[in-house]
């Protein structure tokens, strides 16, 4: 059994992936065998300090160990879960673990900044440990069926929705960090890495992000926030257009599976380098947005 260490309470990702890890409750078909939650640390937190009262009291209930400073459950674990809703303090969060050679799941936003982003990835590398960074949505079974279909031939672009940031944007995990990760994650599953110039229009209830892939290909996303909301994308391909609403109910169970494939096989499911284009994606949207759509260089 993997022995995992769980850092940051200020999610409920802290208690929805211990239930599932540690097999808690009735709910059997969301359980995820080959890991357990064996340690955690409940953190601190920034942008959302009032949630960790609240999730701390429910991991005790789970019988989960708790230290106070996260630097004592190395040693302990095999891997290492970083939480924090925070994406702008996960490079320092992660950093100390991969530097004592344990790898790393960085919860979404994998970082709020390309040169945080580019870091961690460095800082893996040169350990030579695997690190994963995704949002659930990645791995619904609705987008996972949808890209590996391969009757639709080519996919030459998408339109994906899902809620963004509501109002007021925090500062944080500014602009499309914080919920907006979640379609723009689903847009890169679909289109895949290569994203060169990315355009977005601001408005206080949308954010709609248009980009230009390097094959020539283009794909939008619309970050809504006022009226009705939800997750999924039309796409445009070789042999038709399909619309797919995406479902929400097995999102952290397969999301789950992958992380536990990733300590057990040494391996990450997916290249650290398109998370770290994903990042670069967001703040050139961010920039575009804050500028009247100008065009903006993915520099990832």
């Amino acid at each position: 059994m993997i022995k995992l260490g769980i850092l940051d309470f200020d999610t409920s990702h802290c208690v929805e992936f211990t239930k599932r890890l540690n097999q808690i409750g009735k709910d059997q078909e969301q359980f995820v065998e080959g890991a357990k939650i064996v340690i955690g640390c409940a953190g601190e937190s920034k942008l959302s300090p009032e949630r960790v009262e609240g999730f701390t009291k429910q991991m005790k209930e789970f019988g989960v160990p708790l230290v106070d400073k996260p630097a004592d459950m190395i040693g302990k674990v095999d891997g290492m879960l970083i939480e924090a809703v925070d994406g702008t303090v996960h490079y320092e969060r992660a950093k100390p673990f991969l530097e004592a050679g344990i790898p790393c799941f960085v919860d979404k936003p994998y970082a709020c900044s390309l040169d945080d982003a580019k870091k961690l990835a460095e800082l893996a590398a040169k350990k030579k440990l695997p690190l994963f960074s995704s949002s659930s949505l990645r791995y619904s079974p609705e987008v996972v069926d949808y890209a590996a279909d391969a009757k639709k031939g080519k996919l030459v672009g998408c339109v994906v929705y899902g809620p963004a940031s509501a109002s007021p944007i925090p500062e944080r995990n500014a602009g499309l960090f914080h919920y907006g990760i979640h379609p723009i994650e689903v847009l890169y599953t679909l289109m895949g890495p290569g994203c060169k110039r990315v355009t977005c229009t601001h408005d206080k209830d949308t954010d709609t992000v248009t980009g230009h892939w390097a094959d020539g290909r283009m794909a939008t996303v619309r970050g809504i926030r006022k009226g009705a909301s939800g997750y999924g994308f039309i796409g445009f391909a070789e042999k038709g257009i399909q619309p797919v609403t995406i479902g929400t109910k097995f999102i952290y169970r397969e999301l789950l599976k992958k992380i536990v494939e990733m300590f057990k096989t040494g391996k990450s499911p997916l290249d650290i380098a398109e998370t770290v284009e994903i990042v670069a994606f967001i703040e050139a949207a961010n920039k575009s947005g804050a500028n009247h759509g100008t065009g903006e260089t993915v520099k990832g």
